[in-house]
Parts: C-alpha cells; structure tokens; sequence
C-alpha cells in the first residue's frame, strides 16, 4: 500500500510520541513557537481571503479553505503544535513515555505555540498589514477577537472538543502518508471542516485574539471597529485567558484524548 493502515499508524503514533517526549525543552519551545506562528500566518490568510467577500457563508468556507496550510507547514516542515500533540496519550496508554512527560510536552509547547501567535499578531497590527481594505482588516482582527473573549464557558469547553476532534484525526491521517502530497490532502477536509463549523483551535486563537488586542491599540484600527458596532473593550487579558484560551485549550485536550483513547484501545490494547 501506498499509505499506512490505521494499526500501523497507531503503532507509529507511539514512535512519534516518545520523540516529542525527549525533545529539549529549548526545542521543544522554539519548535513551539514556529508552530504558533505558522498557524498564525494561516489566520491571516483565513481573514484576507474572505474579508472582501459580502456573503457571510461564502466568505467563511472561502477563508477555511484557506485554513489547512497552516497545519500542512507545521506537519510538513516540522513544528511542536499543542492540539495536535494531543495524540501523546497514545504513547503513555502504552507505557512508552509517563504521564509528566507528556504534561511537561504541553506546557512548555503551549507557551511556544502562545508566543508564535502573539508575534504574527503583533507583526500585523504593528507593521500596518491590517490597514488594508480602508482599515477593514483591523476592524475585523478586533471583532474577531471580541467574539472570542464574550464566549461562554460552555461554548468554549464544547467548541474546543469538537475543534480538536477533527484536528487530531486531521493529524492521524496524515501520518497514514507517505509523501508530501498525501500529507497536505489529508488535513485538508478535517480542518476546513473545524473552521467552517465555528469551532475553537486554542493555537488559531492565540493569533486571533492577539491580533485584536494589538490592533485596539491603533487608533485608525479601533476606531473602524467602533464604527463598525464592536465593543473593543471586551478585548483585554481577562477575557482572552479566562474567557478564551484557557477553557478552549481545556475542550481541545479533551477532544484530543479522546481520539488518542478511542484508537488505542482499538488497535494497541492488548486483549486479555
């Protein structure tokens, strides 16, 4: 076969999985931040792409097409992405890495992924990208980012399971692939289906959200998002950690684990 069977990708994923283990922790960030700013730059071509576009569902699958490449650079080119590292369980349910060092993984990759898509945000509203479209981008990064900071507590924990549910099969699949090409056709629908959705990627929101908080900052920027009828003042640390990206990533670990759970003991448990 040209690709590899699910059985045969469980197996890998436990290979792959004590790689990211033993990483450095340096590496393990850098290669974090890399992560972040890659999904980053696909949060940027997401919001140009379909900002132009006066119909509001075509405008959303047209920026969710556009989604996937970030995910392609960070498989492709090599990168830590912490969603995606959801797949560790995998590795730990077989006893081939312990359970700190998978949360060790985490923690120090979620703040790479934080920092790559504090960066892209920053670069964006800073290097004067967002006013492009007579301010337009600007005004869209902060009513994005307000959406996201107004999230309930539920909407968030639940549309972050979902989000991470389809990007870790997005992961899985890819590593059914054996070339490049079969790696980028293979997250392709997953992911465009989780942006279309409105579901919540934890790394995705690190830019987005940070993107609208630099952007409040510009006066041209946050006076367009007023115009435009966004209370820019919903963007602030608070609500970005507590509102955002905390029970975001929470949802993402449990839709993550719950894909890495289900194939183990599918294909890995050892029946008695």
């Amino acid at each position: 076969m040209n690709f590899f069977s699910p059985a045969e990708v469980a197996k890998n994923t436990v290979g792959i999985g004590k790689g990211k283990a033993n990483l450095p922790p340096l590496k393990m960030l850098l290669l974090g931040i890399l992560a972040g700013m890659f999904i980053g730059f696909a949060g940027v071509a997401c919001t140009m792409a379909s900002i132009g576009i006066p119909i509001p569902s075509t405008a959303k699958l047209v920026g969710a097409m556009v989604f996937p490449g970030g995910l392609a650079m960070v498989l492709v080119a090599g990168s830590e992405l912490f969603t995606g590292n959801s797949l560790m369980l995998v590795a730990v349910l077989e006893k081939e890495i312990t359970l700190g060092q998978m949360l060790k993984n985490w923690c120090i990759v979620w703040i790479g992924n934080l920092i790559g898509g504090m960066l892209v945000g920053m670069g964006t509203a800073y290097g004067h990208t967002m006013g492009l479209f007579g301010n337009g981008y600007g005004a869209a990064a902060i009513s994005t980012a307000a959406g996201k900071c107004t999230l309930t507590l539920g909407d968030a924990l639940i549309r972050g399971i979902l989000c991470n549910i389809l990007v870790c099969i997005a992961v899985w699949m890819s590593f059914a692939a054996k070339d490049v090409a079969s790696k980028i056709i293979a997250v392709f629908f997953p992911v465009t289906f989780f942006v279309f959705s409105g579901f919540e990627h934890s790394i995705a929101d690190m830019y987005y959200v940070f993107a609208g908080f630099f952007a409040k900052t510009v006066p041209a920027y946050a006076q367009a998002a007023v115009d435009a009828g966004t209370n820019i003042d919903v963007v602030n640390l608070g609500t970005i950690f507590g509102k955002c990206l905390i029970p975001v990533s929470i949802g993402n670990i449990i839709g993550g684990c719950f894909v890495a759970a289900m194939y183990w003991f599918c294909y890995l448990k050892k029946d008695k």
